[in-house]
């Protein structure tokens, strides 16, 4: 057997979680993945490196002939009944947040995206009681949730990405990998009663960049249902496509995980972040002010809509948009004017999708759900629309041909402030917050760090006056007058205003940095600044 060590001492009240949680059983099961998979999982990382040393010399990517895209007969196993209607997710969705799970259990929605990634904060507590309210849901007895999880929402759980290290855990001396902690504690507890219930376990797989790495999860899950003694296709997964890279690979991702295939994702903030973090310091690349020119009807963006969706449907898949991350104000219920132009914009934006030919989509605010479901209702009178064939003939160019446009002094405002916030919240143990109408997560902190990096980086001219450049003196103004007001407006204790501070001069050092960490999550999660906050029981118990 291994040696596996928690590095942490229970937090106060969840003693007898944690070790529920992480019993015996379960730890045995978590290191035997990571024996299983640690040297292709390492090999992921090799792999990753080396294509990203690559691409600074070469960005001419194409689509490549495989056996997988030559031969148009095969598609993914059938789907379970519970999975045909994709209509509607509620997204960013962390149980740790335990009124929030409890209400989206509630809701009128085909399924829960249950995070452990874009919009969850790893702390030590968080995932003790997301993994707690998780298995209390699935057993039906979390306080006001469905008694049966056949009557609630299917969970869609979402684990942390390739790039996240669990660094509570060791095994066999290494720090374990978050995706593997997160998929394997989900597993162990749930698997055989989501299976019993036809509810599961079903995943959405984030930041994925490649067949090989769809392979490698596929892998994993064969391992797992043997383990678990569930029987094998059990597990259906639906690949978020956020990296350039697997937009030119989506035949043979949906190959690789034919028998486990839930389809495909469109994730537009994490995918363009990904644009910038692979080419983005070529000019031709520098993305502009993304409130203004960026969104899914620019042909970049629409071309990689169509071809996910083109893609799936031929292979007898469903195809997902993103999430609409537009928020009605507290207290309103969608019948004042300001809610209803919201949910206008929200319907009009879905509507497009729908007539792309999405299968579904996610929402954050429950409130909207109704409408949308209305607009289903009057626009997608089948379960999906996985009977429309599409041949949109996309090329190499379509997908990497950026807009033009310029940078707005408010654009760029707009990102400093995301950026400060996101790290703000995550320091103090959330992944994800409201501003300026808008469910915020590390999709949109990624993109707003990245393009504010690119700006600086070329020296971008301000639409407002071509006379002024993006420049770090400029940034770092607008960083310290945006913290200077959140001071006043938003910290109420000396600790908040510590962590604000540190947001703002870790944002700073992210926006500066010759060669900038690729993901934001990382770079957070191995901060010294984060890990003492969040660490003060390290080591206690052993």
């Amino acid at each position: 057997m291994s040696n596996i060590i928690l590095l942490q001492s229970p937090p106060p009240k969840l003693e007898v979680v944690q070790k529920n949680i992480f019993r015996k059983e379960a730890l045995e099961f978590i290191a035997e993945l990571h024996n299983e998979f640690d040297v292709q999982i390492e090999t992921l990382y090799k792999q990753r490196l080396l294509r990203s040393l690559e691409a600074k010399s070469n960005a001419n990517l194409d689509f490549k002939t495989s056996p997988e895209r030559s031969d148009k007969l095969w598609r993914i196993a059938e789907l379970p009944s519970r999975l045909e209607n994709r209509h509607l997710d509620l997204g960013d969705v962390s149980a740790s947040n335990t009124a929030h799970f409890v209400s989206a259990l509630n809701s009128d929605v085909q399924g829960i995206q249950v995070d452990f990634d874009d919009g969850h904060c790893p702390t030590w507590k968080n995932q003790l009681v997301a993994f707690q309210n998780i298995s209390l849901a699935v057993n039906g007895r979390l306080l006001g949730a469905p008694l049966s999880i056949v009557t609630s929402p299917v969970l869609m759980l979402r684990p942390r990405a390739w790039n996240m290290l669990e660094h509570n855990i060791l095994i066999d001396g290494k720090e374990a990998i978050g995706a593997l902690v997160d998929f394997g504690i989900l597993m162990y507890h749930n698997a055989k009663k989501l299976h019993e219930a036809n509810s599961g376990p079903y995943f959405y797989l984030s930041k994925l960049e490649g067949a090989s790495e769809a392979k490698l999860w596929n892998d994993i899950f064969i391992w797992s249902q043997e383990a678990l003694g569930i029987p094998q296709g059990t597990i259906k997964a639906c690949v978020l496509i956020e990296n350039i890279y697997s937009t030119f690979e989506l035949d043979e991702i949906l190959y690789a995980l034919r028998e486990h295939s839930l389809g495909l994702n469109c994730g537009i903030w994490d995918y363009c972040a990904s644009i910038i973090a692979k080419f983005g310091d070529r000019k031709e690349f520098m993305l502009p002010d993304r409130n203004k020119y960026v969104n899914i009807d620019l042909h970049f963006l629409s071309s990689y809509m169509k071809l996910v969706v083109s893609t799936c449907h031929a292979r007898g898949a469903p195809a997902t948009g993103g999430m609409a991350a537009a928020m009605l104000r507290s207290g309103y219920d969608g019948t004042d004017r300001e809610s209803k132009a919201i949910i206008n914009r929200i319907l009009e934006a879905k509507l497009k999708e729908i007539e792309t030919g999405v299968d579904g989509f996610m929402v954050y605010d429950s409130r909207v759900v109704p409408y949308v479901n209305e607009l289903w209702k009057k626009n997608g009178a089948m379960s999906n629309q996985i009977h429309r064939k599409f041949n949109f003939n996309i090329t190499a160019k379509d997908l990497l041909t950026i807009p033009s446009g310029g940078v707005t002094l408010q654009g760029l405002r707009h990102n400093v402030a995301v950026s400060i916030l996101f790290i703000y919240h995550w320091l103090a143990g959330v992944g994800h917050f409201f501003y300026s109408g808008n469910v915020e997560d590390s999709a949109t902190a990624e993109i707003s760090r990245s393009q504010i990096w690119q700006w600086i980086r070329f020296s971008a001219t301000l639409e407002d006056d071509p006379n002024i450049c993006v420049t770090a003196k400029l940034v770092e103004r607008k960083a310290t007058h945006f913290a200077n007001h959140a001071h006043r407006n938003l910290c109420r204790s000396n600790a908040e205003r510590k962590r604000l501070t540190a947001a703002k001069y870790m944002s700073m050092e992210l926006f500066l940095m010759r060669n900038p960490p690729e993901f934001i999550t990382s770079y957070l999660n191995d901060n010294h600044k984060y890990r003492t906050l969040h660490n003060k029981a390290l080591l206690s118990n052993l």
